[in-house]
């Protein structure tokens, strides 16, 4: 394994035995990442659909803070938001990451599931009403599986760059994956190295993330069929 090692590094620039060895401790900050993702993906769906809600509402005091919190965080890149609940807020490290990795993309999410309710029929509004649904309950049990499935895509961006954002949150010192890489590397005086594995797991991890998506957007739509 040594001599293989060897053969695979490339002085000056990358030493395979470190990045090899460098794993484990890598990993040890992927669970931290995943917990991030999960929580603040959940969230930021909620969110964002309460917000599309407010947007599509025709209650102007309703639609015009939504217009306007989707707007802001579209437009504020996501470690100013960090560190505006982090320095600013003086919030815990790690619910500042939480509400960062959350309100921003939900901004994005909001919009994701507009521009899919409105590719569906708006006569199925009407036709719910007139079967005796509530307004919430058409678009829970009528519009909402529909949207959804349009979204998925999208969706899976949004999940797709949440992930890759967590990475972010090492600059506030919570120890995900990145953290862990950026610990590695300084101990070692090895930055390229490090960060070309940290590079290599990340786009792994989203190449499962994006395999699972297919997965289910085969099953939902053969289902529909």
């Amino acid at each position: 394994m040594g001599d293989l090692l060897t053969q695979l590094s490339i002085p000056g620039f990358f030493d395979a035995k470190l990045a090899f060895d460098s794993i484990p401790t890598i990993l040890s900050g992927l669970p931290m990442s995943l917990f991030l993702l999960v929580v603040c993906f959940s969230l930021a769906n909620i969110l964002g659909f309460i917000l599309m809600l407010m947007r599509i509402s025709r209650i102007k005091f309703l639609q015009w803070p939504a217009r306007f919190y989707i707007s802001f965080f579209r437009g504020v890149p996501m470690l100013v938001v960090l560190f505006l609940t982090y320095f600013g807020l003086n919030l815990d490290a790690l619910p500042a990451a939480i509400t960062s990795l959350t309100i921003v993309p939900a901004a994005f999410v909001a919009e994701y599931y507009r521009s899919a309710f409105l590719a569906i029929d708006p006569g199925q509004m009407d036709a719910g009403l007139s079967l005796g649904f509530s307004y919430l309950g058409v678009v829970y049990h009528i519009l909402l599986p529909q949207a959804f499935r349009i979204a998925i895509p999208s969706l899976g961006n949004v999940l797709l760059d949440l992930f890759k954002g967590t990475s972010l949150v090492a600059m506030i010192t919570v120890s995900e994956m990145f953290m862990q890489a950026k610990i590695v590397a300084g101990a070692n005086q090895d930055y390229m190295t490090i960060y070309i594995v940290i590079a290599v797991i990340y786009w792994l991890v989203c190449c499962l993330m994006s395999f699972g998506q297919d997965l289910l957007e085969r099953h939902l739509n053969h289902n529909l069929v």
